[in-house]
Parts: C-alpha cells; structure tokens; sequence
C-alpha cells in the first residue's frame, strides 16, 4: 500500500502536520467562525485529494472556489505566506474543474429523478406531516408495482390525481388515502414550482461516473453553484444527502485503499440537519458511518461543532478547528465542546486557544498510521496553491460550454413516463366508453318498437300490441323508402345536371 502525505499546517516551531491519505475516508470537521479561514483550510483539502488523483465534491455557497481552476499568483497575501512558509514559486498551480448548477445558469445542468430521491427525502423538502407523508409512500410503492416511472413534477402531479381517483381500489392493498393529504402535497409542489425547484428533477439525470473523474492526472473537483440552494435549505439538504445516498447504494465495497476513490466536501453543514426526522437522522449516520469502506470520504464544514448531531460528530476523525468567539453562554459551550472533541496536548489549553487562534491559524489534529487521533496542535494552514479570486463570469461560462459533458447535459429531455402512461390510459378508457355507448344508444324507431316490444312483455301480450307491433314496422318501411327515393332523385338529378 502506498499512502500518500499531505502537509496541511506548520506550529510556530516549524513542525508540520500531516493527513495520510488513505485516512481521508475516516470523514472530518473544519469549523470556526465566519472570517477565521474555513474555506481556505477547505481549498487546500481539495487542492491535495485532486494533486493525490482523488476526484472531489465541493458545495460552493458562496460563488468564491471557481479561482481552483487557474493557477495562483505569488502577490499579496499569498506571496506573503509563501515565503513564511518557505515555498518555491512550483508550489503554485491549477486543478480541473467541472461546474454544476441546479439552475443551469452557472454549470452544467444538475438534475435528477423524483425516483432517484426518494420518497423519504422528498417528504423532507416538501416539508409533510406523517400522514401526508405516508400517502407520499403509497403512491411511490404504486408506481414501483404498476411500472411507472416517475421523472419529474408532471410525474407525481399525475399519480397524486390517479392515487386519489382510484383510493377505493388501492386503500385495501397499501393504506389509507386522504384526498385531504393528497391536496396538502399538491399544493406543496406548486410552492416548489414557484421557487424553480421544478427545474431540477427530470432527465437526463446525473450519472455518478461523470463525478468520479480524474483529467491529466490529477482528481477532477466538481464545484455545485449553491448560491440559489442555500436560500432553499431543504432543498439544499435533499440534493446532497441524496448524492450520499446514491454513492452509498452504488458503489461496491472496497475496504481499506491507499486512497479514497473520492470525497465529499459540505459546506454549511448544519443546513443538512435542520428539521431532520429522527429516522432520517438515523440513515445518515449509518451512511456516514458505513460509507468510509465504499471509498468514500465525508468533511464537513460548519460555523458550530454543535451545529452537528452528536452521532454524525462522533463519526469525525480528522479535525482542521478555527477561532471561536465565546460572547454568548451557547458560544461558550461550542468552546468547550469543540475542545473536548479533541486530543489533548499538555502544552495547550484547548479551550482558550480557540477564543485566541487568528485567522488561518487552527487547531488540528488528524490519525496516525495506527488510527489514533494525533494530539492537538496550534498551526497555521499552509495557503492555497490555485487563484484565490473566483474566475470572471465570461470566463466561467466559457469553461461551462467548453467542457465535454455540457451537450451531454444541456438540453431537457421529456422523457415518457408516469404522465404520458397515465393520459394514455385515460384516453383509451373514454375512446372505450364512447364505443360503448354507440353501442347501447338506439335510433328513434329502433326505441319505438323497444317502447311496445317493452309494454307487449309487462302485460303479458295481446292481439293489440302485435297490432301496433306492425304498424310500427309498416311506418318503419316506409320512412326508409321515402329517404331512400329523396336519396336516389337527388343523386339522379345531379348526374342530369351535368
């Protein structure tokens, strides 16, 4: 095996820290408080998974990691840290990029199927009571058992009237359907609607491969724009524990590598957990828990320790913990948390060094080659190797239509599914009731006679009704030659005419 070392952070003695990487699938935290250096500590995480040929996620909340792209200046407060650091001019260099947008607009389209999420996370972003959302469950089992795909909004929209209409048929088999409960989940669509949440289920779906790349040796970092996500947070939160999710369920089992096959970076966290139903708690430990030995890594990053569950903290090995301030009592307790968390070391009060630590200073601790958590230590995070400014807009969106997969992904496609199936089947049972009553519906002589025939059983016969019987069929025969010689004068004197 061999294991990689990647320096991360040098003390004030000169010693260095290092994470060995085929310890970054034991997960980690990078936490402190806004302005303290987080998402410096994350850019140079991914910047050494993507030097070491690991493909990488980031979640790019605030439009600023697009700079990973363009190899860094030696100016500024970079130049300034280099040459601290003591780092030759090859230390600069770019990582390959690939863009994702929920929206579209500044990525290659992100998209994927109501199938693909699920019915337990869609219940989440649409925000459901247990009934509603066990009415949710009813219709996915149904569509499963009658062979329908579900796709997008028109999707579930369609099976949601279909369920409803037909309950009495499916109440006995999966449960009880409220149309009550049905109308709640329609109206909660519409409210997603409204919020362009529509745009991101649907087809062509993402397909993992195209995250776990690597391009001229090195690991591929997607970037997903979540601008617009983090205003949504629950619709936030679904799209990535569903990639969670779909990396757990697909990959198969590895072991222990050398190094992970990639890694997952979440910035605000806490978002991911905001709301979460104790059962839905419960997946996402036993994912994070036992994803590691699918060659996958999880980091987190958050403002708060405490914004994380205990049982996902507990899962944490790898810690990068920036400046806390202790102004309020909750402050207080994230201190003492965030140092209990971590290994003592006798040279260094925990607690107190947080409230102390300048920015891009942390406190780090990372395993060893046996798995054991390294004592603490007081560092300063080594500066970003890649353009520590975003890229310009032109520039992004030249990378975005350049790259190989943008007409993969571009374009929509209405694909046929739970919708057209069901408008099919609706269109045949009326097209069968229209033959249905041609059938039945008799001409006016016809229903005459059906009228006597009718009154001739009730009474049991009688010389009279087979009077008007015949009568009736005299009248019959004699309307339908008057049509028949109008019919043939009319045709004849045209034929004259000419």
């Amino acid at each position: 095996m061999t294991v990689e070392r990647f320096e991360i952070s040098r003390n004030q003695s000169g010693n260095s820290q290092f994470l060995l990487s085929n310890m970054l699938n034991r997960h980690g935290l990078i936490a402190g408080a806004t302005g303290t250096g987080k998402t410096v500590s994350l850019r140079k995480l991914a910047e050494y998974c993507s030097k070491a040929e690991i493909p990488v996620f980031l979640v790019d909340v605030k439009g600023d990691l697009s700079g990973l792209c363009k190899k860094g200046e030696k100016s500024g407060k970079i130049a300034e840290k280099m040459a601290y650091f003591n780092l030759p001019d090859e230390y600069l260099e770019s990582f390959p990029l690939r863009f994702w947008d929920t929206l579209g607009e500044k990525g290659i389209p992100l998209r994927i199927t109501v199938s693909q999420m699920g019915a337990s996370l869609l219940a989440r972003l649409l925000e459901l009571n247990a009934t509603q959302e066990g009415v949710l469950n009813i219709l996915f089992k149904v569509a499963d058992d009658d062979g329908l795909l579900l796709i997008d909004f028109k999707d579930l929209r369609a099976m949601l009237g279909h369920i409803n209409d037909n309950k009495a048929q499916y109440q006995t088999k999966y449960g009880n359907i409220s149309t009550a409960s049905v109308a709640a989940i329609q109206r909660s669509l519409l409210k997603l609607e409204n919020e362009g949440a529509d745009k991101i289920f649907g087809e062509p779906a993402i397909l993992l491969d195209d995250l776990i790349q690597t391009e001229d040796g090195k690991g591929l970092i997607n970037i997903l724009n979540a601008e617009y996500l983090t205003r949504a947070p629950a619709l936030f939160s679904a799209i990535l524990l569903w990639l969670l999710a779909e990396l757990f369920n697909n990959l198969p089992e590895c072991g222990d590598l050398d190094k992970p096959k990639f890694i997952l970076f979440f910035d605000e966290a806490h978002l991911l957990f905001n709301g979460t139903s104790k059962a839905l708690l419960e997946q996402i430990e036993q994912v994070v828990r036992l994803i590691r030995s699918k060659g996958v890594g999880v980091w987190f990053c958050t403002q708060n320790p405490l914004d994380l569950p205990d049982v996902v903290l507990g899962q944490l090995s790898g810690r990068i913990q920036h400046a806390l301030r202790a102004f309020t009592p909750r402050d207080q307790k994230a201190v003492k948390a965030a140092a209990d968390t971590l290994r003592s070391n006798p040279n260094i009060n925990t607690a107190e060094a947080i409230t102390e630590l300048a920015v891009g200073e942390a406190l780090v601790s990372f395993l060893d080659e046996n798995g054991t958590p390294s004592p603490v230590e007081r560092a300063f995070i080594l500066p970003p190797s890649s353009q520590l400014a975003p890229i310009s807009d032109a520039e992004l969106n030249q990378k975005v239509r350049s790259d190989i997969l943008f007409n993969t992904y571009f374009q929509a496609i209405d694909n046929y599914s739970a919708y057209e199936k069901l408008a099919e089947i609706e269109q045949n049972s009326e097209n069968l009731q229209g033959k249905e009553k041609e059938k039945k519906s008799p001409t006016v002589l016809e229903g005459a006679l059906a009228g006597i025939t009718g009154e001739r059983k009730k009474s049991g016969g009688g010389l009279a009704y087979d009077v008007a019987n015949q009568v009736a069929k005299s009248a019959r025969r004699q309307v339908i030659g008057k049509i028949t010689k109008a019919i043939t004068r009319g045709v004849l004197g045209a034929l004259k005419g000419k």
